[in-house]
């Protein structure tokens, strides 16, 4: 079944949040079991952001944590929050395309 997490944060930082994410990517190349992301800003609060993390599994997202450079990416990333990060873990039940 496939898993969604959902990263819901604010930040001051927003440029900062992407060297970290791009490190992260670059760093976990052929590593990560993740198999999207996508990084959304509120058009109504531009502190606002959410990362959308796509698994294949719970258990590929498992693995994904616990990669080293999953958790230095972690460490680098909470302090450039405002508020957050909250965490929420999602199992698809439904998932079509038009």
């Amino acid at each position: 079944m496939a898993f969604i997490q959902i990263i819901d944060y604010r930040t001051d930082c927003p440029e900062e949040v992407d060297r970290v994410l791009t490190e992260w990517i670059n760093a976990s190349a052929g590593r990560r079991t993740a198999t999207r992301t996508r990084v959304c800003r509120d058009r109504d609060d531009p502190t606002h952001y959410m990362e959308i993390l796509e698994f294949d599994s719970y258990d590929d997202a498992v693995v994904n944590s616990e990669l080293t450079m999953t958790n230095a990416t972690h460490e680098a990333f909470v302090p450039l929050c405002t508020e957050g990060p909250h965490f929420i873990n999602l199992d698809v039940m439904r998932d079509e395309s038009w």
